[in-house]
């Protein structure tokens, strides 16, 4: 047991360590993170200026979703394209897969939580806010981040190993992130004074996080095969 627990709080160092590296690498490349933010703030724009009013629940829900989609696919494409061969060999022989892929994955889900927040913030500065429960629907934010992040974080490793060709984090993902984004709209709604059925919101928030799992198992699976390549 001591070994064990000496193991895992070793393994905890070391993703803290990568996850600490990332987000110092991203402090230092600033221009990327304002870009994104610059992405953000100036499609919300345009929306309130091409919108003649304020735009009703259902279109304001499915607005923020599909926004929050391609922010995703923009901050976490970068997340493998920017390493280098050499980076890597130099990861491969100081860490493992696992501990790795984790690492990316936490500053992923830490990068689109951030994102997600100020969407959310512009959106309710610039197309109001019809929400009528603004508790419930910034937690369904933040796990649809979370959701989201998670997928396209896993897309963006397997495409960094097809010469590092960005459009396929966008051919891989948008299929298999379909079925989550649908279900977090449905879920939304439960925050615009739509009526559910007792406990079909936490069916629904429990589903999501069934795949949130499932997506993760499948990164800590398959990256190792990724990662001896």
């Amino acid at each position: 047991m001591p070994s064990e627990s000496f193991y895992f709080a070793y393994m905890i160092g070391r993703i803290t360590a990568l996850l600490k590296k990332d987000i110092l690498l991203e402090l230092r490349q600033q221009h990327t993170f304002y870009g994104i933010l610059l992405y953000i703030a100036s499609t919300i724009f345009v929306l309130y200026l091409s919108l003649p009013e304020s735009p009703d629940g259902n279109v304001w829900n499915s607005l923020f979703w599909v926004i929050q989609l391609f922010v995703c696919v923009n901050t976490v494409a970068k997340s493998f394209l920017q390493e280098s061969r050499g980076r890597m060999l130099y990861f491969y022989s100081i860490t493992s897969p696992a501990e790795f892929i984790l690492a990316k994955l936490a500053f992923n889900i830490i990068l689109m939580l951030i994102m997600s927040l100020v969407s959310l913030v512009l959106f309710f500065s610039f197309l109001d806010n019809p929400v009528t429960d603004t508790i419930r629907f910034t937690g369904i934010v933040l796990l649809g981040g979370t959701s989201i992040s998670l997928v396209f974080t896993l897309m963006s490793a397997i495409a960094a190993k097809a010469q590092q060709n960005a459009a396929l984090i966008a051919i891989l993902g948008f299929p298999v992130i379909l079925p989550q984004l649908l279900l977090l709209m449905r879920l939304s709604k439960a925050a615009f004074s739509e009526v559910f059925r007792d406990g079909a919101v936490l069916q629904l928030s429990g589903l999501i996080g069934l795949m949130d799992l499932l997506v993760l198992v499948m990164a800590v699976i398959l990256f190792p095969y990724l990662w001896k390549d």
